[in-house]
């Protein structure tokens, strides 16, 4: 009777556990809410509102004289990974933590930028003021995309990316290679 009892205890354990499971599979995403996606195709270039945003951005820094330049958006699988291979296993300084499938560039989340000379070199001078008004044009600049709705990759506490901006719509990368994404309307910011 001992026996018996020990075994439907088990089974109920069991099928407990299998439920449990399953449930865990097709629960959203605690974060977004979002219901996970399987097999939902990358995307091939920088989402709507992303876009957006990078040209007011250049717009808004334009009208106080800063020439911004975006020297990155979107980014493959592949072109992550070679990035991740600088300073590592080819020359060049270490610029990312982030292998392929890790970064928001390939869900077309993030930018990176530069600035502009007078003389068209692109320069990543932090201090540097084209316009002269004795604020670094860098610091302008990340204030603009802030008010834009992106996270400055300068703000992180541990790789500082100070080139980097993204908007990641709630969403972490576990949520993303899961199969997430945002609308494609989604609004993050009101803009000035």
């Amino acid at each position: 009777m001992k026996r018996v009892k020990l075994l439907l205890f088990l089974l109920a354990v069991g099928i407990s556990t299998i439920f449990i499971l399953k449930d865990k599979e097709t629960m959203p995403s605690k974060a977004t809410g979002m219901e996970p996606k399987k097999d939902v195709p990358l995307p091939t270039e920088l989402h709507p509102v992303v876009k957006e945003r990078s040209d007011q951005l250049v717009q808004q820094a334009a009208k106080i004289g800063i020439v911004v330049v975006i020297t990155d958006g979107f980014r493959s699988i592949e072109e992550q990974n070679t990035i991740y291979e600088q300073g590592r296993t080819t020359e060049g300084n270490i610029v990312t933590n982030a292998k392929g499938g890790e970064s928001y560039h390939n869900y077309g989340l993030a930018i990176d930028f530069a600035l502009e000379t007078p003389s068209g070199d692109v320069i990543w001078d932090r201090q540097y003021d084209r316009n002269q008004n004795g604020k670094s044009d860098w610091s302008e600049v990340v204030k603009i995309a802030k008010s834009l709705g992106f996270e400055w990759g300068g703000d992180w506490k541990g790789f500082k990316d100070y080139p980097h901006f993204q908007m990641d719509f709630g969403l972490k990368i576990a949520d993303l290679q899961n199969g997430a994404r945002p609308d494609e309307s989604s609004a993050v910011a009101d803009t000035q």
